[in-house]
């Protein structure tokens, strides 16, 4: 099997790094203490990469037919070609003791668009459990065991031909209504232009999502931040992180998207450092009132 020993210089937290890819609980991603494990697609064809932590290293290795362009991938899944990161030095509480506390954390560049544009779909105007359960349902429905040992119990997202031929009534017993199956289908039948995203300026990618109808600025910020390693990438529209942030950085229960923004302009051009800072380490506040059901679908 392929190996890749990747020296580095602390501080650097390749595990957590890698780790805060995930959008939803992920199939393809598993995380165990000093390692972690990452399936994916890759043009060369599908890979399982295992890394570890190991005496101011990295030590990968990998499976399947994309091993090799998964292991060439390597620094920037664990942040390292994160060109930003040393330029962010918060002074200001709670930010400092966070940025202390997580000094290695960093932001990936996965670039692979698919594998987060379709969990972010699902996500949309939806309880985040409710969108992992049916992101991890689907992909055990539809997707395929991925190369390398089986205890690591890794599944590959669906390929987007099978997302593309399913109809949208295949969609529903995962809790999918038709209007995100429709646009779940839509994207799929056209990966292979969206697949290019990471090749472009980031402006340039974020028109590209936003000329797709169903996909605003939450979900277009979601792949950027994951797939394209943009470290201002904020997902307006989110029901949650408006009070993450307005709570952490204000003391203040409940937010808007204005309120938000107006906390996060001080760390322009790190925003998405300063909530993936807050996701690891901060807090929501107190809760109050009843938590939403569970749709189902099949009853609609």
């Amino acid at each position: 099997m392929p190996r890749r020993r990747l020296p580095h210089p602390a501080p650097l937290d390749g595990l957590r790094t890698l780790a805060s890819k995930s959008v939803l609980g992920d199939p393809a991603l598993r995380r165990g203490d000093g390692w972690i494990a990452y399936a994916t697609r890759t043009v060369s064809g599908t890979a399982t990469l295992l890394l570890a932590a190991s005496d101011g290293a990295l030590e990968g290795e990998a499976w399947g037919a994309g091993s090799e362009t998964l292991l060439e991938r390597l620094p920037a899944l664990v942040g390292l070609e994160d060109a930003g990161a040393d330029g962010f030095a918060p002074r200001s509480e709670p930010l400092r003791s966070l940025h202390r506390r997580y000094p290695g954390l960093r932001i990936p560049r996965t670039a692979a668009v698919l594998e987060v544009l379709v969990p972010a779909i699902l996500g949309q105007r939806v309880l985040g459990k409710e969108a992992s359960r049916s992101y991890r349902t689907l992909t055990r429905a539809y997707g395929e065991r991925a190369p390398g040992p089986a205890v690591l119990d890794l599944w590959l997202p669906p390929p987007p031909a099978t997302l593309a031929g399913l109809g949208y009534e295949s969609y529903h017993p995962f809790g999918i209504e038709r209007r995100r199956a429709e646009l779940i289908r839509f994207v799929a039948r056209r990966a292979k232009r969206l697949e290019e995203i990471p090749s472009l300026a980031l402006e340039e990618g974020r028109r590209r999502l936003l000329s797709i109808s169903g996909i605003g600025e939450w979900t277009a910020a979601l792949v950027l931040r994951v797939a394209c390693g943009d470290a201002d990438a904020i997902p307006i529209g989110d029901y949650n992180l408006p009070s993450l942030v307005a709570w952490n950085l204000a003391g203040e229960r409940r937010a808007d998207d204005s309120r938000m923004l107006e906390l996060l302009e001080p760390w322009h051009g790190h925003r998405a450092r300063v909530v993936q800072l807050l996701h690891a380490g901060g807090s929501m506040p107190p809760r109050r009132g009843p938590r939403l059901p569970f749709r189902s679908i099949e009853r609609e």
